[in-house]
């Protein structure tokens, strides 16, 4: 069953292309098609196109699909294109004519364009609440090994003294700026294009503020090519929020897969979290870290391999735009996945104490050091020359301690104003 059958057979070879995998990627939209189809029918019943009881028996017939839905129990067989026309063919078996009117003054167009948004919209939520989970797993990381000093690298050459506290809080601060990139993506698919039809509204006088309300949308997207332009644009804001969380794991996790090097030796994970070598008995591998960091580093290419399907695509509705599923909502699984596993990691990550008693570390403090002849009344270019010399002639002396006091700096870590920051920002 097609919603556009005229009773014109379809080649099967073009049949297969065109649909694709629409099928198996519909099912997580399943429940969001009869949200629409249910604040769809009662607009109906309100403006007169359906009966009462057409409406109560339509909206009776979509709860319970959504309730198949959410138990896993909603299929999409091969005789069926999408899952709208899945859905549209249940209400037309169950009810009758009233299964039939339910497309009235819609089209399939603006129907993947409420689904996709009322998806995105749980989407982004749900990553949110990922997002603080790890932030608040990072901050209590952080606070719980703030003394513990860590060297600090540029060019991957030590550079000056870090900790722990430090660390984890550098990434946890990071999760705000991700968390800002989700809310705007919130805002832009929290709009209704419901109505917008095929593209260019309907002769029918719909009542599109009324969806909108019906479905918790904060405002319309009122121009109808506008809603139908917003196919693809919703996608990628999502896709580059999501990437936004991806670059932040996945540097996370390359600094895990480093300092457990033997080469660095800064943290140890417990068996449970590492895994071994066929050949090399002694082998405990981050693979857990590596593969987040392959599979972030994935998504971070999804905003491109949008912008690419789309960024020539004139206005108006394109098939190029079902591709867009293909890609969006696997990384979709993917990320949550990782963020995930990683919250499930990072609690049980070991630190090392008194790492930088090794004598190779004692040139991380040769700026505390030429800071403090400058207090001293040393011009700051005569310090820095000076304690140059002594790295020179072997005379140099490690401080061995930092007197950091500035906001954000190694003894203040300003924590607790880092929470406030993101309580005000989430």
């Amino acid at each position: 069953m097609k919603l556009w059958e005229k009773g014109i057979p379809t080649d099967k070879q073009i049949e297969h292309f065109t649909v694709g995998n629409d099928r198996e990627l519909d099912l997580v939209l399943a429940k969001y098609d009869a949200l629409g189809s249910i604040a769809h029918a009662k607009m109906l019943g309100q403006i007169g196109l359906l009966t009462d009881s057409e409406t109560v028996s339509l909206v009776l017939a979509l709860e319970e699909i959504i309730k198949d839905a959410e138990n896993g129990k909603f299929e999409i067989e091969d005789s069926f294109e999408d899952v709208h026309s899945k859905i549209e063919y249940l209400l037309t078996v169950k009810l009758g004519d009233a299964g039939k009117k339910i497309h009235t003054a819609r089209s399939r167009n603006d129907q993947v364009l409420v689904d996709v948004n009322l998806y995105l919209k749980d989407v982004v939520k749900e990553l949110k609440e990922q997002v603080k989970s790890l932030f608040d797993l990072l901050m209590e990381s952080a606070e719980k090994h703030q003394n513990v000093l860590l060297p600090g690298y540029t060019h991957l050459q030590i550079a000056m003294p870090s900790s722990f506290g430090m660390w984890f809080s550098a990434y946890a601060e990071t999760l705000i700026d991700d968390i800002t990139m989700l809310n705007a993506a919130l805002k832009i698919v929290d709009q209704n294009p419901l109505g917008s039809a095929a593209g260019y509204g309907s002769s029918f006088p719909i009542n599109r503020t009324f969806t909108t309300q019906e479905l918790g949308f904060e405002t319309l997207k009122f121009n109808s090519v506008a809603a139908q332009m917003s196919r693809g644009k919703s996608e990628k804001t999502v896709a580059f929020a999501m990437s936004s969380v991806a670059a932040t794991l996945a540097k996370f996790s390359m600094d895990v897969c480093l300092y457990m090097s033997q080469n660095f030796d800064f943290i140890t994970l417990p068996s449970h979290l590492t895994t071994g070598s066929s050949i090399m008995p002694h082998k405990k591998n981050p693979d857990v870290f590596e593969l987040i960091r392959g599979k972030c580093n994935k998504i971070q290419a999804l905003p491109y391999e949008i912008t690419l399907i789309t960024n020539n695509l004139p206005s108006g509705y394109h098939r190029d735009l079902q591709l867009l599923k293909e890609g969006l909502f696997p990384a979709i699984q993917n990320l949550k996945a990782c963020l995930d596993i990683a919250i499930f990691a990072i609690k049980d990550i070991k630190v090392k104490e008194h790492i930088l008693d090794d004598k190779k570390y004692d040139y991380l403090f040769t700026v505390d050091s030429l800071n403090e002849m400058v207090v001293a009344g040393m011009p700051f270019r005569d310090a820095y020359k000076a304690v140059a010399e002594q790295l020179e002639n072997g005379t140099f002396k490690s401080p061995k301690e930092t007197k950091h006091t500035h906001e954000g700096s190694i003894n203040n870590l300003c924590l607790d104003a880092i929470k406030e920051k993101m309580k005000s920002s989430y």
